[in-house]
């Protein structure tokens, strides 16, 4: 069984929180959390939550082992984009983009579902 949590809106690119996600996609998810309580990326805190939230919605709405859990699959896509300007020389203005990302996390137990 596969259960998701999802992050939206949240103040990182969605290019640096990949980089983060590459390396705790397909791990189970105790060495997943090691790994993100020791990283030094920011993101890292940001992608603990979500996969602290997707072990708790598969231990409580479904009644899965947090121990035999691991990480399915792991994604982050571009959320909206703030735009800010930056006063330039001679009277220009420089916009500075403020990236967002929306960050899904999907854990399963490794049984396929029957349809």
């Amino acid at each position: 069984m596969k259960v998701r949590a999802e992050a939206r809106f949240i103040r990182h690119p969605a290019l640096k929180v990949r980089r983060t996600l590459d390396q705790v996609r397909g791990l189970p998810v105790e060495d997943a959390r090691a790994l993100l309580a020791l990283s030094s990326r920011g993101a890292a805190a940001h992608v603990s939550k979500v996969l602290n939230s997707a072990i708790a919605n598969a231990e409580h709405n479904f009644a899965l082992d947090p121990d035999e859990l691991k990480v399915a699959e792991a994604f982050a896509n571009e959320g909206p984009t703030l735009r800010r300007f930056r006063p330039r020389a001679r009277g220009r203005a420089t916009r500075i983009r403020k990236r967002t990302s929306h960050i899904t996390i999907v854990v399963s137990d490794g049984q396929e579902e029957e349809d």
